[in-house]
């Protein structure tokens, strides 16, 4: 016969939140690194705004974070008119900092929202893994996996390889064709472009200049056909691959900032 209780045993602690002081070291507490990805226009900033809603009706505090958005603006920014304001990450930007700098101005920080975190650098990435696992940090990041090219971005690569999970977004966005669309075609007068800047953030308004606020990494050297306006447009897998835009391809562009 087995006895309910011996000397080494707690009879509360299966009923405590908290586990026995013994047995904490057998449960380490450490945060949680999710990634969201999806194309363009599958509502992943819409996503974003509406975790940091729930969790901050939870009484839970933290910080948004975002790189490159849409608007050029420090910001980040729904294509359905949802906005909040948040801290740009720079090239430079060391994530652990600003989570210090918030703690040394007596703000907690439970979790991070990264908006755009496809553009984020590996060491980046690497940063945000670390406060999840040294400082509890939950960290939800927003992003595009593929450039127009479709290969990985080099942040989503790293958080491909070290997030705790990995979640397509699941509001699907269709090609002109009506197959599921996945591809975010890169175009130019109608031309789906294959070379040029990794980072470019477009639509430009129609007619506007190269260098204007719809561009990134306007420094660097472009190609005649880059200077024309540039839109992105998600296309399936085939017509990707074959660079067809649809029979109207004159038209404004499906993912337009203007």
């Amino acid at each position: 016969m087995t006895a309910l209780h011996d000397e080494d045993t707690d009879p509360t602690d299966a009923l405590s939140p908290v586990p026995a002081a013994v047995r904490r070291r057998e449960v380490p507490v450490t945060g949680t690194v999710k990634f969201c990805y999806g194309p363009m226009d599958c509502g992943k900033s819409t996503l974003a705004l509406q975790i940091d809603h729930n969790l901050a009706r939870q009484g839970r505090q933290g910080l948004l974070l975002v790189r490159h958005d849409r608007s050029g603006s420090a910001q980040i920014s729904s294509r359905i008119g949802i906005t909040r304001q948040a801290v740009e990450v720079e090239s430079a930007t060391d994530v652990r900092a600003l989570v210090r700098r918030a703690w040394e101005h007596g703000r907690h920080v439970d979790y991070l929202i990264v908006d755009e975190a496809q553009f984020l650098s590996a060491e980046q990435v690497e940063q945000l893994t670390e406060l999840a696992d040294e400082a509890c940090v939950d960290v939800y990041c927003f992003g595009i996996a593929t450039d127009f090219r479709s290969a990985l971005f080099p942040g989503a690569r790293r958080l491909f390889e070290l997030a705790d999970e990995l979640q397509p977004v699941q509001v699907e966005v269709l090609c002109w064709c009506g197959r599921p669309g996945r591809f975010n075609a890169r175009v130019a007068e109608g031309v789906v472009l294959r070379t040029g800047d990794t980072v470019y953030v477009a639509d430009t308004a129609a007619g506007g200049a190269a260098g204007s606020a719809g561009e990134v990494n306007s420094a660097t050297t472009r190609s005649s056909r880059e200077l024309a306006t540039v839109r992105y447009q998600v296309l399936c897998r085939r017509h990707f691959r074959l660079g067809e835009v649809g029979p109207d391809a004159s038209g404004p562009g499906q993912l337009q900032l203007a």
